[in-house]
């Protein structure tokens, strides 16, 4: 039997309760940390679910913002500075990443707070963390302020990838799995995965074959 909520009772419900249901509403989501540095090399780190592909040339990616204020020293980062990081989280940090979504005063870097390490590499403005096996180094392009919520959507260009050797194929597919990246569902569920299949191209004159048994 299935739960039939209308907008009418979605809008009478609690807040939290409302908050939760929507957020888990869109199914697993990517879910990363993002560190940035400010202007004299301050370092801050947030957890987002909200990090997503954008374009493959150039490989552009999308990371959303909640109204502000409160000020969001991330976004303030990224945009006088440029230059920010995504960082998978695996399973060994993700207490320490989910910590990261506290409010902590101007001038606290999460880094320290959680026991995350900085990494700073090939002269890349933001920190890494270091515990984290898939990094990335992404150049701000754009900001654009969503007028329905009062979000503001942010789009940057990869401009450095990190990986295990032995976590990309032949091909540039990159085995989660293998680097231990870790999914989240709503605001504070996160999840490991177990892969079904990896399948062909779909063509309409041809039948899909499993990429996994060749």
């Amino acid at each position: 039997m299935q739960k039939y909520i209308t907008s009418k009772a979605l809008n009478a419900m609690e807040k939290q309760i409302r908050v939760h249901l929507i957020n888990s509403l869109g199914g697993f989501k990517s879910v990363s940390l993002v560190g940035t540095a400010d202007e004299n090399g301050n370092s801050n780190l947030a957890i987002f679910s909200s990090f997503f592909h954008v374009g493959a040339n150039p490989p552009l990616v999308g990371l959303i913002f909640r109204p502000s204020p409160p000020e969001r020293d991330t976004l303030r980062n990224m945009i006088e500075t440029g230059f920010y990081t995504i960082n998978h989280i695996n399973e060994t940090i993700y207490e320490q990443a989910h910590q990261t979504s506290a409010r902590y005063e101007k001038g606290i870097s999460e880094f320290e707070i959680t026991g995350l390490t900085t990494e700073y590499k090939n002269d890349f403005f933001a920190p890494f963390v270091a515990e984290s096996k898939v990094q990335l180094g992404i150049e701000f392009k754009e900001k654009l302020e969503i007028s329905i919520n009062n979000t503001t959507l942010i789009i940057g260009e990869i401009v450095q990838i990190y990986v295990p050797e032995n976590c990309m194929y032949d091909d540039g597919f990159i085995d989660l799995e293998k680097a231990n990246t870790i999914t989240c569902s709503g605001l504070d569920s996160y999840h490991k995965t177990i892969q079904l299949d990896r399948l062909s191209y779909a063509k309409p004159d041809k039948p899909l074959t499993s990429l996994l048994q060749n």
